[in-house]
């Protein structure tokens, strides 16, 4: 009691420090071990457990240094230790509570002194040889769940080891402990790891000169007993190394799994999910390897049912990468590990801790570390990008990385909340490209749903422009520009140009690929905007939107069968989303089926009342002779339009079904006035059918640019 009583008293005094100066923060893994009944030991007999007690910490020093460690402290029956991984301090661990069981075996049992040990990894603060801090207190929490002879460790240390030792594991769950607000996820090491030889004792210390010794011996057999022997003792001395003499097969795709956020933090989802978009970003620019974008491996984010290989099977890739990030202070640590699918193997794993202005640089060199270990030869464009990473400010990256965060939710109001952070990012750094190219999407998004067009893309042409002015081989600010050149100045050459650039920086970026196939499809290029889509897919498998544009070809060219087959797969990628009903309605009002049309648009109204919608179940009435529902929906439409932004074109959809041709190329004019996106449908959609010999139709069609 007396020895937790100093501990606590520690870190109170480090709250005190931290409160009064500035001290030195590091990330460290914490060693904490003590002597389970030590007060009935001293009771017993108090020399006896103190020459017991100064022998054992002799032998543990002698460990902890050479797994690099250091010893900081030994108040009473404790000990501390720091070492810079997680991995030598676990390992560390295990031989300690080896050597002591085979000292233990020497004695009574009422005389074994059995340590408990626990082992963190977290921030601390540093002064002088001493650390303090709330990873000095978790270390001694697990420590107190450890059983005697055993070790305990938090996620972060287990997140570390678990691919790289050969070891079995006790997930305890969520630990609440004293004097730390968040709980603690704790796992057990299983005491056969920790066990000592059953036939040798371990001799005190195990000196590296005696490790030489034993590698020679291995060295001697292997030459007089040849290969088999080699199969058989290797493996036992260094469990990876047949894993790795087998090799990886060839792996020319591969998703990067969602990092898992190590903080115990909700509020730091951010930065790992920053993180993983950021290492998919990387490794998509290495032209030789097909990356999974961001949609489809964030639905396996937090614990997940299927296993790797069935993870790999539903994303088509030949191995993953998972992995966790941490962020403490300006400290960063990044795991990642790679997995071979078909045979769920590990291949290669590694941490790298960095300062947080370095972050680009560390990312730069996990993504080139997996293609040197997949056998990738990056070209020399490609090496020169990851060997000249900027460094960065820590809170410009950080507010990026909110951006991206609220982005990613893709709703109105993330958009604006990533617009603020895009926009602090800038403040901060005026020459981080990536933070123009995030405000300009959010311009781009915001088009014709918070914003009109006129106020929108101009602002999204600006931020793209700018982005390519600070570094000119991003891909996402040339399919921005793509996207303003053809859907609001109507300048088709020049949208092309963009997607052709974009796709030739960055074969893997999902979005152009996507961007690239709807912009052919409502010219009517069909093969081409097929290719296109399916590469899409190819890149992002999980997504429903890409999904429902390629049934769209299919449902344009009178390939009916293929089209609801692929509206079929967009409700079953997302059925709790209007994008499946949508598509299917679409399908059903191309066969002719409008009764059923208008079913599917309900149900998709009923998920998400956008104006779109309220258009097409509008076009579906009139095709069904229920004129009545048909004006109401214009009505709905013209109302709303008061309070938010709502295309013309959803109205003249209504129109045009109606057979009231007039109101339609009125409403259409005024879609062309606002730059409304949805005009460039007009070339594709077999509504406006009965209106394309009028020549106020083929005016228009003039004006945007799909008169060919």
């Amino acid at each position: 009691m007396r020895r937790k009583a100093q501990l606590e008293e520690l870190v109170a005094q480090a709250n005190t420090m931290e409160q009064s100066h500035s001290v030195e923060r590091r990330l460290t893994a914490i060693l904490s071990a003590d002597v389970q009944g030590y007060s009935r030991l001293m009771a017993q007999n108090e020399e006896a457990t103190v020459r017991t007690l100064t022998a054992y910490r002799a032998v543990m020093s002698e460990l902890i240094a050479e797994h690099h460690g250091r010893v900081v402290d030994m108040p009473g029956d404790n000990l501390l230790a720091e070492f810079p991984s997680a991995l030598e301090a676990v390992r560390c661990g295990i031989e300690i509570q080896r050597a002591l069981a085979a000292r233990n075996a020497d004695q009574p049992p009422n005389r074994e002194m059995k340590f408990r040990i626990g082992v963190h990894l977290g921030d601390v603060m540093v002064e002088g040889d001493r650390i303090y801090g709330d990873g000095v207190n978790i270390a001694a929490r697990l420590e107190g769940l450890a059983l005697a002879g055993g070790i305990c460790v938090s996620r972060s240390v287990h997140e570390q080891i678990r691919s790289k030792l050969d070891v079995r594991y006790e997930d305890l769950g969520e630990q609440a402990v004293k004097n730390i607000p968040q709980p603690v996820r704790a796992f057990r090491i299983l005491a056969d790891a920790t066990a000592a030889p059953q036939k040798e004792k371990v001799p005190t210390g195990w000196s590296s000169q005696r490790r030489l010794v034993l590698a020679a011996g291995i060295v001697l057999v292997v030459a007089v007993t040849g290969v088999a022997a080699w199969k058989v003792l290797i493996p036992r001395f260094s469990p990876n190394l047949s894993q790795q003499a087998a090799g990886p097969s060839r792996i020319r795709s591969i998703a990067v799994l969602p990092l898992e956020n190590l903080s115990g933090d909700p509020a730091q989802e951010y930065f790992a999910d920053g993180m993983t978009d950021e290492l998919i970003t990387d490794l998509a620019r290495i032209s030789a390897l097909r990356v999974i974008s961001r949609t489809s491996v964030m639905q396996y984010k937090g614990e997940h049912k299927q296993t790797l290989p069935e993870i790999a099977r539903a994303l088509n890739v030949d191995a993953v990468v998972e992995g966790s990030a941490l962020r403490v202070g300006d400290k960063v640590r990044i795991t990642a590990q790679l997995i071979d699918a078909p045979s769920d193997r590990h291949i290669w794993a590694r941490s790298y801790d960095r300062d947080a202005r370095d972050v680009l640089a560390m990312q730069n060199e996990v993504a080139s570390a997996i293609a040197r270990e997949i056998d990738i030869q990056l070209t020399p464009d490609e090496q020169a990008r990851f060997a000249n990473a900027r460094t960065i400010n820590p809170q410009a990256h950080e507010a990026y990385l909110k951006g991206l965060y609220h982005w990613n939710k893709y709703t109105e109001e993330g958009w604006q909340k990533a617009a603020d952070s895009f926009r602090q990012a800038i403040k901060i750094d005026p020459k981080y490209a990536l933070a123009y190219a995030g405000l300009s999407d959010c311009y781009g998004q915001s088009a014709g749903h918070s914003l009109p067009p006129r106020e929108a893309m101009p602002q999204a042409r600006e931020f793209a422009q700018k982005a390519l002015e600070l570094d000119d081989t991003l891909a996402q600010p040339h399919v921005l520009l793509a996207v303003v050149d053809y859907s609001y100045d109507f300048d088709w050459a020049g949208g092309e140009k963009e997607f052709q650039r974009a796709i030739a920086l960055d074969s893997n970026y999902a979005e152009a690929h996507f961007e690239y196939g709807f912009f052919l499809w409502v010219q009517g290029r069909f093969d081409e905007a097929e290719r296109e889509l399916r590469q899409a897919l190819q890149l992002n498998p999980l997504s429903p939107q890409y999904a429902q544009f390629l049934a769209s070809v299919f449902l344009t060219r009178k390939q009916y069968d293929k089209g609801m087959e692929w509206c079929r797969k967009v409700s079953d990628l997302d059925p709790n989303s209007y994008a499946g009903h949508v598509c299917l309605g679409w399908g059903y009002l191309a066969m002719r089926k409008p009764i059923e049309a208008a079913r599917e648009f309900q149900r998709g109204l009923a998920l998400a009342p956008e104006p779109f919608i309220m258009g097409n179940l509008g076009l579906a009435h009139a095709m069904a002779g229920d004129r009545d529902q048909a004006h109401k929906l214009i009505d709905e439409l013209d109302q709303l339009s008061t309070r938010r932004f709502v295309s013309q074109y959803d109205s003249a959809l209504i129109y045009a079904g109606l057979g009231l041709n007039d109101q339609a190329l009125q409403r259409l004019e005024k879609a062309y006035e606002e730059r409304s996106l949805p005009l460039v449908f007009i070339k594709v959609i077999a509504a406006f059918d009965p209106l394309r010999s009028d020549p106020r139709f083929i005016a228009l069609l003039k004006k945007v640019g799909l008169d060919k």
